[in-house]
């Protein structure tokens, strides 16, 4: 989680940006991505005020951002679907996608639908609204939708959660009511267009695709030749195999982390108490208060106690130093969202955050100096 800071950091900065430029979608999407990288307080406060906002409807931020919301359609389009042509049944196809509330919905199958079900409707539904090949306006987001729909119900885990919702709608309310946060909880781990590619191996399928009135789709291909059923159980046979070498080194990593979780044996100390180590002991340098077993004394003694000792102390000022930081940060991101929606109740909470841990950094740097 903490290897994950740096990229919420950069997406809390494109979040400020979006806001100064008015953008709140951007804004809100990006704060979403912060939150889930590196869970903080200071993307939270963001995410909330955007809300707040939101529900407000006022001031000069707000009128800044519906402006932006007034562009022309064919501006405001960001898929690139507008200037090309497109037919009256790709955009009867959006517009139903757009309809839709529940992700069965979207994939056109029972909720009772197995794994190889969801995996035909999504097949015939990425091919039809792909950008290569659909360009009707807001094809582009109906894609994404379907990707969303497919991630979510072939992912057993977030089907169950998925399901005790109803729909879309149900979530999206409980999210503003304080309940489940639906960007976390039903948002794809794959982006659409990655989903499409584990499932045809690369970009837009070299074959033209013609559709029927009756809804089925047939593909034929520059060869001019049709798949055999064997044909098909050898596609399907090297597709589980290249995603099994995709698959590899994440596999790779996973034995790697067992291993030498398994090998790296317990601190002998803790800065706070818990299981097993309940004993308090202080440091004699920096007085730093840490936690042992009953067998400590009996181990550790003499040059290795104040080797262990000084280790116990980097620790703990390495600690404070990483929650001073976040004080900072989170005190520095009230003040910029005061300034921005121009709250004076931001700005008042940014002034009470007690900033202990800096306090405490503080002290340890005089001693440092003073020794």
């Amino acid at each position: 989680m903490e290897s994950n800071r740096d990229e919420a950091e950069r997406c809390v900065r494109i979040g400020k940006a979006a806001i100064e430029a008015g953008d709140k979608e951007k804004a809100r999407r990006f704060f979403s991505k912060a939150e889930r990288l590196y869970p903080s307080s200071e993307a939270r406060v963001l995410l909330d005020a955007l809300e707040k906002n939101d529900t407000a409807g006022n001031g000069p931020q707000s009128e800044k951002m519906s402006k932006s919301t007034e562009q022309p359609k064919a501006e405001k389009d960001s898929s690139g679907d507008t200037g090309k042509g497109h037919t009256q049944d790709q955009v009867d196809g959006v517009q139903r996608i757009k309809k839709c509330k529940t992700y069965y919905e979207v994939l056109g199958v029972s909720p009772d639908a197995g794994e190889e079900d969801l995996k035909k409707a999504y097949r015939k539904l990425a091919l039809k609204f792909h950008p290569d090949k659909n360009h009707a306006p807001g094809a582009t987001e109906a894609f994404k939708k379907i990707g969303n729909a497919y991630a979510v119900l072939s992912n057993p885990e977030k089907r169950k959660q998925y399901d005790l919702t109803g729909s879309e709608d149900n979530v999206q309310n409980n999210h503003r009511n304080g309940g489940f946060d639906y960007h976390r909880g039903f948002e794809a781990d794959i982006t659409p267009e990655d989903l499409f590619n584990m499932f045809f191996g690369g970009g837009f399928p070299s074959g033209s695709v013609h559709t029927f009135s009756n809804g089925r789709t047939r593909y034929s291909h520059h060869q001019h030749h049709h798949h055999s059923g064997h044909d098909r159980e050898e596609e399907r046979a090297d597709g589980g195999f290249s995603m099994f070498i995709q698959l590899m080194p994440i596999i790779v990593l996973i034995l790697v982390s067992l291993l030498s979780q398994l090998m790296v044996s317990n601190p002998p100390y803790s800065l706070y108490p818990r299981s097993g180590q309940t004993i308090k002991r202080v440091t004699e340098n920096l007085q730093i208060s840490y936690y042992v077993s009953k067998d400590f004394k009996s181990e550790y003694n003499g040059m290795l106690l104040q080797k262990l000792e000084k280790n116990i102390e980097e620790d703990y000022v390495a600690n404070v130093r990483n929650n001073c930081w976040r004080e900072r940060q989170q005190k520095q991101d009230l003040l910029h969202a005061a300034k921005v929606y121009r709250d004076e109740r931001l700005r008042m909470k940014a002034e009470s955050i007690s900033m202990e841990n800096c306090k405490e950094l503080n002290r340890l740097t005089s001693l440092f100096r003073g020794g």
